[in-house]
């Protein structure tokens, strides 16, 4: 604020100079809400949200997001892998003509915070994702959208393992095992899930590396213990 000068016969004396002023402070992240329901969060799982969310939710949705495909690109040193031999789990690859099938999950009022709290271990902490929003089409209303959060791995991240052939994915994926399971199980839990949504949801990254395992699978080992890894 400037000082008014209170001499009656004198020029007033040149106001010292302000301080610069302080940036405003960052605001905290903002995840997108449900419109309709102001304490509401949508999350987009594609990965193993799919089948094993394992937070408190209000409603689920099958359904997609548009301008991505999924890639099973990031390595995983703790749920599907170790340190010597990282498993092979999804992110999301940005791709205008990409098309990515999974579920949205709501979750509202003390169960936005528990999610975000638990998620934030489970993917970023120990998987090494980060968050961003994304634009979710249910499967039966596709015409009314809805912003969700998603947690997308980039190659930023010391775990992203990046591109290669189906075959050697495959390879890496019946080798690996982690404290949430083999590597093998996730692949074929995935699969499993895209059956279900029905012919229109396609996912050609997917298909090729499960067929890729299908042929290598009884080289590995004897068929009763390659049901035991599934």
């Amino acid at each position: 604020m400037k000082q008014e000068s209170t001499a009656q016969n004198t020029p007033p004396a040149s106001p010292p100079l302000s301080p610069a002023p302080s940036p405003p402070p960052s605001p905290p992240a903002q995840h997108p809400r449900d419109d309709s329901d102001p304490q509401a969060l949508w999350i987009f799982g594609y990965g193993s949200l799919v089948w094993r969310p394992d937070f408190a939710y209000s409603d689920s949705l099958v359904g997609f997001v548009r301008g991505y495909s999924r890639r099973f690109w990031q390595g995983d040193t703790f749920h599907r892998g170790s340190d010597k031999m990282p498993g092979r789990v999804v992110t999301l690859l940005e791709d205008r003509e990409g098309c990515t099938w999974g579920v949205a999950y709501q979750v509202r009022g003390e169960q936005v915070s528990e999610a975000l709290k638990y998620l934030n271990v489970r993917e970023a902490v120990l998987g090494g994702y980060d968050t961003k929003e994304v634009t979710f089409y249910p499967q039966d209303t596709p015409d009314q959208p809805l912003k969700a959060l998603a947690y997308v791995a980039t190659p930023q991240n010391p775990g992203y393992l990046g591109p290669a052939p189906e075959e050697a994915i495959a390879t890496q994926i019946l080798a690996c095992r982690g404290f949430s399971g083999h590597n093998l199980e996730y692949l074929l839990r995935l699969a499993d899930f895209m059956q279900l949504c029905g012919p229109q949801a396609q996912d050609e990254h997917l298909a090729a590396i499960v067929d890729a395992v299908g042929t290598m699978l009884p080289c590995f080992c004897p068929t009763e213990q390659a049901l035991a890894l599934v």
